[in-house]
């Protein structure tokens, strides 16, 4: 997940009952909402008052946010309450995953990446091999997972990043945001309309036409053919055929018109139902697919 083109924080965090939203929701792809659910918003104060930038939760309780200055911050409950962990870095800090409950990573600036083995309870530096900002990780499992980042970068690890092997994207646009489905098929977005898909584990990436400048800030896909990406000025592109034509259903904008929301996350539970979030507090969800959104208030 990323929001480091959003709002500033400032230290304090936004909960929905049930699910982590604002920056990102369902940060950790998993947690489950119901078609039922209503969010309720609840405001919550940090400890510190620096920049978040991203944020995972494992479940209800169990959850990490990460931003300024090499911070992060851990609750076991819930929220109500954050303790900030040793610092590791004073970089920035940008995206924060987990494959399992034991096994994440934290990725920034400068090439950063910090790996845990026992939950979060101590964060390694891994060498990226990088120096550039990375912005997104995806894991399959605690050993096999992709970073992206600035100027096109593509890791991949097969040992939890014991060792990062460079891709070769094809662009030295930046890159934000990465999902694979499986060990072979995979789509990483970017700025200046940047979709990339590949269908060998990433050996090789391939553009996929939007014939659109927006930057996009993630991609999701529900199956090997149906996916979306979101992005800048509420920008929502669908794919019914794995990438090979991608349709704009940006939502039109209002009367009066008011620049519309950055859209930073997207997550499905199942082939039907997705919510995405953005700047500004927007939650939109679907239950047909996406062929229609609705505002959650």
């Amino acid at each position: 997940m990323k929001n480091f083109h959003g709002p500033n924080r400032k230290g304090k965090v936004l909960c929905v009952l049930g699910i982590l939203v604002g920056l990102g929701f369902l940060a950790s792809g998993q947690q489950a909402f119901s078609q039922s659910t209503t969010p309720v918003l609840s405001l919550q104060t940090s400890p510190t008052k620096v920049t978040f930038l991203d944020v995972h939760f494992q479940n209800a309780q169990q959850g990490w946010i990460v931003g300024a200055g090499g911070t992060i911050l851990h609750t076991e409950d819930g929220g109500n309450s954050w303790k900030s962990s040793p610092r590791r870095t004073n970089a920035l800090l940008t995206a924060v995953t987990f494959a399992d409950a034991m096994h994440g990573w934290i990725l920034g600036q400068n090439g950063t990446v910090l790996h845990t083995v026992d939950g979060g309870k101590q964060w390694v530096p891994q060498e990226s091999g990088t120096n550039g900002t990375l912005y997104a990780a995806d894991f399959l499992t605690a050993d096999h997972g992709w970073i992206v980042g600035s100027r096109g970068v593509i890791l991949h690890t097969e040992d939890g990043g014991e060792s990062w092997a460079d891709q070769v994207s094809g662009t030295t646009a930046d890159l934000f945001g990465i999902h694979f489905l499986n060990e072979k098929s995979g789509w990483a977005v970017g700025a200046l309309g940047v979709i990339l898909a590949t269908t060998d584990g990433g050996k090789s990436w391939g553009l996929q036409p939007t014939n659109n400048l927006a930057t996009f800030f993630d991609v999701v896909f529900t199956d090997n053919v149906a996916g979306w990406a979101v992005g800048t000025q509420g920008t929502m592109f669908q794919t019914l055929n794995g990438g090979e034509i991608w349709v704009d259903h940006t939502r039109p904008c209002g009367s009066p018109c008011i620049k519309p929301a950055e859209l930073v996350n997207i997550r499905f539970i199942n082939s039907l139902v997705g919510r995405i979030v953005g700047e500004r507090g927007t939650i939109l969800e679907t239950q047909d697919a996406g062929f229609t959104w609705q505002e959650v208030e």
